[in-house]
């Protein structure tokens, strides 16, 4: 019987599928074209291809079925059932306007239009009270009419059931007796605020189904009982049946694993604060890590908002494959809209026509034609200079100086988005290095870092495949809920037992997932406020609650600018985070020898922007392969590796240190 012992971490993204696999001391790495049409095919041809498909002892999977679902609208077919003159809070909202002063700005439509959303005769009080009693007969109806519309499935979201889901629990279970998937807000989030309530059921309900048959059809194309993790938003990963249950906990589940894992290898090289920079092929994600990776429960999804606890990340429509053309106004504009994988940039000869940031990055020279993805990949550099010409004609100038301006204006893209996470929450991008991964994130990091100060860029040895490996090293996790609304003053005797039941909770849903007692934690937190706020702050609760409302204050005048320890603090969620400790990759360390200069394999011209002129270098080429703790590369110089290509500027300076990352500073 074949032994398994290969432990493996698959990234689906919109151009390749990236793998990680440890057996033992040895990680191996290896990327294959996405296949968005059935993404399960790519990851069997890559586990084929790796020969660990009937060697694994467990998959860790970060999936973008839930995301890519949302982000163009071709979830199933779903209703919504709510209490009566509740249905249009999906289109309600809150009066909040992204665009302040466009005229014509319009609203993303709901998942579940008008004629979907129906209504149930109950309702509760704030407290959980009866004051209307749920109605047999409007439940019936409500059903029906479910079926009737041609409903896959269904999101229930009673008012006030995170205080009491009886007539919740009767709904659920009429539409389940009906064949209906239903998606009930006190199983998938149990907290207040209505449309944010609504608005994550309806997502899970959205994208549950599909979910559930794509796992499903993943597991069977897998070996008999093998352990399938899922990623989760929140950093942490879960079974894949708790995933197909709660599919909306999925919804950025790739991105996640590159913060957990730039956090992971940011610590290996000694770097606490970091600015994680992923460019892919399709977007590129950022997130600030100031000792420790942020969350928000204030996340959104292709306009959507939802309340399950997430990473704070930051998403723009930069990447790789992301097509350069012009505006009604003649101005030259590079996204959102991308190649993907099919056909891809018009370097990979796969029938791409239009102009990409990768093609400009090989007439730039930036990416070696017959050194791409290791050699198993030849990018066709006169097809990108035909395309990088229609951007040259149309602008007057040469093929290079249009290449860079599609760098550039990626580039601007890119450093708004690393401002919105930094500069507009106060943080100092100055006092923080760039952690640069992703398929195409070392090609920029520099010229990003440089834009926006940052003092260094850091390189992770599989930089191209980080997020797969950020799956290996994150925590089985588990976050729970409960609104409970009340001044501080009267806090203790009710958030204590609540705390109770809800790590109670957690420890029995870990067990169940197979962690052990001895590596089960329990993080519990409070969402606290000023009386009259009508949002909180997350503050970590060790059993000292007048400590925590100190951290409170203190937490309020960094985010906020002024505090007030004279004014009323109100309780407004306890939450539990169960944690099942994973065991991280070992990364191996290696003594530091004295600094010396790194080996070129060759040297080829390359164009990079000086005071605004393209100006062509002779570039040193290096084999990342080849670098060695101690070993420095002086810019100009670009080092290939088989997941990704990292360009050093003029002027820059890059360090290999002793667990194999690149410190590369200006």
């Amino acid at each position: 019987m074949t032994e398994r012992s290969a432990l493996v971490g698959v990234d689906t993204g919109g151009t390749f599928t990236d793998f990680v696999v440890i057996d033992g001391d040895d990680i191996r790495v290896h990327k294959v074209l996405s296949t968005p049409d059935s993404p399960d095919r790519a990851i069997v041809q890559g586990l084929r291809e790796l020969g660990v498909l009937d060697r694994m002892h467990a998959l860790v999977h970060g999936s973008t079925v839930a995301t890519n679902a949302v982000l163009e609208r071709k979830g199933v077919r779903a209703g919504l059932i709510t209490t009566s003159g509740f249905r249009d809070v999906l289109e309600i909202g809150r009066q909040t306007r992204p665009k302040l002063y466009d005229l014509r700005v319009t609203r993303e439509e709901p998942l579940v239009p008008r004629d979907r959303r129906v209504e149930v005769i109950e309702r509760l009080d704030e407290r959980g009270g009866v004051m209307t009693p749920l109605d047999a007969e409007s439940v019936t109806r409500a059903v029906q009419a479910m079926v009737d519309s041609g409903v896959r499935s269904v999101a229930v979201c009673l008012l006030f059931s995170f205080a009491n889901p009886a007539h919740e629990e009767a709904v659920a279970a009429a539409a389940r007796a009906a064949g209906l998937h239903v998606s009930a807000s006190f199983e998938v989030l149990p907290e207040f605020r209505e449309y944010e309530r609504t608005s994550t059921v309806v997502l899970n309900a959205y994208v549950g189904p599909l979910m559930d048959r794509y796992l499903a059809r993943l597991e069977e194309a897998l070996p008999d009982g093998l352990p399938l993790r899922i990623m989760q938003s929140n950093g942490g990963s879960i079974s894949a049946a708790t995933a197909r249950r709660e599919a909306a906990r999925t919804l950025l589940s790739g991105p996640a694993a590159g913060v957990v894992g730039a956090a992971f290898v940011g610590g290996a090289s000694g770097f606490s604060q970091t600015i994680t920079f992923d460019m892919g092929g399709t977007s590129t994600d950022v997130a600030l890590i100031d000792g420790a990776v942020g969350e928000t429960t204030d996340g959104q999804i292709g306009g959507h908002p939802t309340r399950l606890p997430t990473i704070d990340i930051h998403t723009v429509g930069a990447g790789g494959g992301s097509i350069a053309w012009f505006d009604l106004g003649g101005a030259l504009r590079v996204g959102p809209r991308s190649a993907g994988a099919d056909p891809g940039p018009t370097a990979y000869g796969r029938g791409g026509v239009e102009p990409t940031v990768t093609d400009a990055n090989v007439v730039l020279g930036r990416l070696i034609p017959d050194n791409f993805l290791g050699g198993t990949m030849t990018l066709d550099v006169d097809a990108a200079r035909a395309a990088v010409e229609t951007i040259a004609d149309r602008l007057g100038g040469s093929v290079e100086e249009a290449a860079l301006g599609i760098i550039r204006i990626a580039n601007a893209n890119m450093e708004a988005a690393i401002r919105v996470i930094s500069v507009e929450r106060g943080h100092d991008p100055r006092l923080f290095s760039l952690v640069a991964f992703g398929g195409a994130g070392p090609l920029h990091a520099c010229e990003l870092a440089a834009a926006l100060r940052i003092p260094r860029v850091l390189a992770p040895a599989t930089p191209g495949v980080l997020s797969a490996l950020g799956m290996l090293a994150a925590d089985v996790l588990k976050d729970y809920v409960r609104t409970v609304m009340v001044d501080a003053a009267d806090a203790i005797s009710i958030i204590e037992p609540a705390f109770a039941e809800l790590a109670a909770t957690g420890e029995s849903d870990l067990a169940a997932e197979g962690i052990a007692p001895d590596l089960i934690r329990i993080e519990r937190l409070l969402d606290l406020r000023y009386v009259g706020q009508s949002y909180e702050l997350v503050i970590p609760y060790t059993g000292n609650f007048d400590a925590a409302i100190k951290d409170f204050h203190a937490a309020h005048e960094r985010r906020f600018g002024y505090s007030d320890p004279a004014e009323r603090v109100q309780v407004v969620n306890v939450r539990v985070k169960a944690r099942g400790v994973a065991t991280p990759p070992r990364i191996a360390r290696q003594p530091v020898l004295d600094p010396r200069p790194a080996t070129s394999a060759l040297t080829l011209p390359a164009v990079f922007g000086v005071n605004g002129a393209a100006i062509r270098h002779d570039t040193p080429i290096y084999d990342r392969a080849t670098l060695e703790p101690g070993h420095y590369i002086d810019g100009p110089a670009i080092v290939t590796q088989y997941d990704t290509t990292l360009v050093v500027p003029p002027g820059w300076r890059a360090t290999n240190d002793e667990v194999g990352n690149l410190v590369i500073q200006g």
